[in-house]
């Protein structure tokens, strides 16, 4: 039968509604700590969203935007205002003040009004919030094109400032950085009348524990172990330390004959910048985990691959691996556990697997750590023909340009529509 003028009318109004419901149609669950993994400036303020189960909480939320807050400036504040002695629902509550339920991008926020915005936050969801004062207010300077954000009410100062966007997914999170920690209106986190925790002594641990005698008089010499302390007050330290023995397996000129500044690298390359006590390490979402060395070198750089092996942790550099032998010192915000080979960075020994058993033999085999990519399953979208791994999230590539793998589901969506249309109902 010959189409009618109504049947294309008809098919024309199916097509339209089956493309826009396609479009529309949310792609996967995001994953806000495995959308940050890969950014260590933002390390601290990542692992608090794990620990306080903020991320849960966003696990089935899109259209968001993020404004996080950089370790420089929220650890100090953790360490001078003690928000870590506060009780975790008021730290759940702050870092809640830090998720807008809106998605924003430059765009969006150069037209903001000079008068101001007010835009609901996560923390306006737990009825804990009087009024408004769950929402954040922001403005644009028409002089300068900065973007402020402070507490709703004509007296509240501006908090922070937007500063830089890091990462988005489009239409599905942005994160900003922004210069300042947003507290919400009535809340005082100096107000604890809790200490600060006392410092933990690594030395004084180190020469407890009896067999870390070469890392401890090295971290000591190099002054490391003064920078691990000083990091405890922020969002905490996990240190992978070796053994005597694991020294005594490794040819010694290895590490003696490195510059001093490299063999401070080494040791940082030791420790993660976030205390993950052993239960936390077993269940870690992000296997490549960046570490204080990375911090200084630049990102994705000077990385350890943490993963369970055989019902056990191992520690893998891409030219060596370790295992975990003990917990030596699990007080939060500080762990430290031995483990049975040195920690040796592909970016100073080079791509070749360094021998630590002393011999000639083979050695373990070991694959080097991944490089995260949009297409792997740690830091992208998971391809539909298989279920999503535990702990996988959505992820994007810098500004405008990430969340490609996510258009390319919709548009296949879209074409088959089409395609269904061409064909004819």
């Amino acid at each position: 039968m010959p189409p009618t003028p109504g049947n294309d009318v008809r098919r024309r109004s199916v097509c339209t509604l089956l493309v826009i419901i396609v479009s529309l149609h949310p792609v996967v669950g995001f994953n806000v700590t495995t959308f940050l993994s890969s950014i260590p400036e933002l390390s601290s303020f990542n692992h608090l969203l794990s620990a306080t189960g903020v991320a849960d909480d966003l696990a089935q939320r899109s259209s968001l935007t993020i404004l996080a807050v950089p370790n420089h400036i929220f650890d100090p504040f953790l360490a001078s205002s003690r928000l870590g002695s506060l009780p975790s629902s008021q730290i759940s509550d702050v870092l809640r003040y830090h998720i807008l339920l809106q998605y924003l991008d430059w765009p969006a926020l150069r037209q903001i009004p000079a008068a101001g915005k007010l835009v609901t936050t996560l923390f306006q969801t737990t009825g804990r919030a009087v009024a408004n004062l769950g929402a954040v207010n922001l403005t644009r300077d028409p002089l300068t094109g900065n973007v402020a954000l402070r507490p709703p009410g004509p007296s509240g100062a501006s908090n922070a400032t937007v500063v830089s966007l890091v990462r988005a997914l489009p239409y599905v999170a942005a994160v900003f950085t922004v210069d300042g920690l947003l507290v919400p209106a009535g809340f005082d986190p100096s107000a604890s009348v809790s200490g600060p925790p006392v410092p933990i002594n690594i030395t004084r641990v180190l020469i407890d524990a009896k067999d870390f005698n070469v890392v401890g008089s090295m971290l000591a010499a190099s002054g490391v172990t003064a920078e691990i302390e000083a990091d405890e007050r922020g969002a905490g330290i996990t240190a992978f330390l070796p053994t005597d023995e694991a020294f005594a397996s490794l040819s010694g000129r290895r590490i003696q004959s490195l510059p001093a500044d490299q063999k401070a690298v080494v040791l940082k390359y030791h420790a993660l910048h976030s205390y993950y006590p052993l239960g936390s390490l077993q269940s870690i979402v992000n296997p490549v985990q960046p570490t204080l060395a990375t911090e200084e070198q630049g990102a994705g750089s000077f990385t350890l691959n943490i993963a369970r092996t055989n019902g056990s942790l191992s520690i893998n550099t891409g030219i060596a691996a370790a295992s975990i032998t003990q917990t030596v010192f699990d007080q939060n915000p500080v762990a430290i556990f031995g483990i049975s080979a040195v920690l040796l960075p592909r970016e100073i020994f080079g791509p070749e697997r360094i021998d630590q058993t002393g011999g000639d033999g083979p050695q373990p085999e070991s694959s080097p750590a991944p490089e995260l990519s949009p297409d792997s399953p740690d830091s992208g979208i998971p391809p539909s023909s298989a279920a999503p791994p535990p702990g996988s999230g959505v992820s994007g590539g810098s500004g405008s340009g990430g969340g490609g793998e996510g258009r390319g589901l919709r548009l296949a969506g879209i074409l088959g529509v089409l395609g269904f249309c061409w064909v004819g109902l």
